[in-house]
């Protein structure tokens, strides 16, 4: 094992999982490196309402700082986080992202490694492409690591061709603690059930794939999770929670004969980019029916542990057609390949890896540009 290390984390939250899609893939990854013997602290925003809205308490696991979403409030977190052994800044925190992102390279020196860990490399990436002028563009040489959600071959191009000295996506997975089978819930009966925030590089797609397959299979039941579809128009078989906290997630996942997994666009678009839901509903023994992506048999074999629509056509022939012995088995094969290769303890011990082999410094770091 490599030696303790104390890590400082800044991200959008840990204790909180609304509008915060990224809160399981910190929990699972942190947790299971704290269970390694390292050291987290969590520096997280007081903002967008998440802290009224938890769904976990401080874990034993981490030290959590949440701090008012102030300049002042950030310089002094970065002051505290100052001296360990790694620091990291997360894509996506939401509270002065560009503050952060510049700031903590400051924090480099030969005892301390400075990573940033984008929870949405697909959509950074395009973001850089399309305007050269961004002011993190000239910052991702600096940093000694850049680490992604996923993303394989072409988000580590896409990284290595604006500089990066070192990128590696650490996928998300399992955390076999949190997300296990658990008994079916009335709340949650239905044929198919979609758990997703509404996001515009999502919406098309939840159109297309799960409200065009609700539309032409009225017979059946459609639930639909997550925050912000509330004004949505939608077929009147499609029923609308709102949020949903982790803690029903099982049950969810357990309660309606398939879930749905659909990738935001940039995912999509890009490939190798399977959603943490999808781990997590295998963890649970669900049938997960998915749109298509490159990469796919990477993680699950298609037709035998997870199965594939190119369309919100083919979403309803699979469905049409899904016996609840077929979504047994689906979901059983799908469980034990996840909980043998795509646990979080798996995830960590990769982590690890990268600072036992020694990880390269990036460029030197003055006031902005490489």
């Amino acid at each position: 094992m490599t030696r303790s290390l104390s890590i400082a984390f800044f991200g959008s939250s840990l204790v909180s999982s609304y509008w915060n899609g990224a809160a399981t893939y910190y929990r699972g990854l942190l947790h299971a490196l704290a269970r390694r013997g390292h050291r987290i602290t969590f520096y997280e925003p007081d903002a967008y309402e998440r802290q009224s809205h938890r769904d976990m308490e401080d874990p034993p696991w981490a030290r959590v700082v949440v701090y008012p979403p102030t300049e002042d409030a950030v310089f002094h977190a970065l002051q505290e986080a100052d001296g360990a052994d790694i620091v990291v800044k997360a894509s996506g925190v939401g509270v002065f992202d560009e503050l952060l992102e510049r700031e903590v390279l400051y924090l480099k020196c030969e005892r301390t490694h400075v990573i940033f860990w984008d929870v949405d490399a697909p959509a950074t990436l395009a973001r850089v492409r399309e305007h050269p002028e961004d002011p993190f563009r000239p910052l991702i040489p600096c940093y000694d690591l850049i680490l992604t959600y996923g993303g394989g071959g072409p988000v580590v191009h896409g990284y290595s061709s604006f500089g990066a000295a070192t990128c590696v996506p650490i996928y998300n997975g399992l955390d076999p603690a949190t997300h296990f089978p658990a008994p079916p819930d009335p709340r949650f009966a239905a044929d198919l059930s979609f758990l997703g925030n509404r996001l515009p590089d999502r919406e098309a797609r939840v159109e297309e794939f799960f409200l065009s397959a609700a539309q032409s299979l009225p017979e059946k039941a459609f639930l639909l999770a997550g925050s912000g579809w509330g004004d949505k128009r939608m077929p009147e078989n499609v029923r609308y929670l709102g949020h949903l906290g982790t803690g029903d997630h099982n049950a969810f996942n357990c309660t309606a004969r398939a879930v749905l997994n659909i990738s935001r666009s940039s995912m999509a678009e890009n490939g190798y980019s399977p959603a943490t839901r999808v781990f997590e509903a295998a963890g649970a023994a669900a049938c997960i029916i998915t749109d298509n992506w490159e990469g796919i048999g990477e993680f699950f074999e298609p037709g035998e542990e997870i199965l594939v629509a190119d369309s919100g056509a083919e979403v309803a022939e699979i469905l049409a057609r899904l016996t609840e012995q077929e979504a047994v088995r689906v979901g059983a094969r799908a469980f034990a390949r996840a909980k043998k290769e795509h646990t979080y303890d798996r995830r960590a011990l990769q982590f690890e890896s990268l600072f036992r082999s020694g990880v390269p410094k990036g460029a030197e770091f003055a006031g902005g540009m490489p």
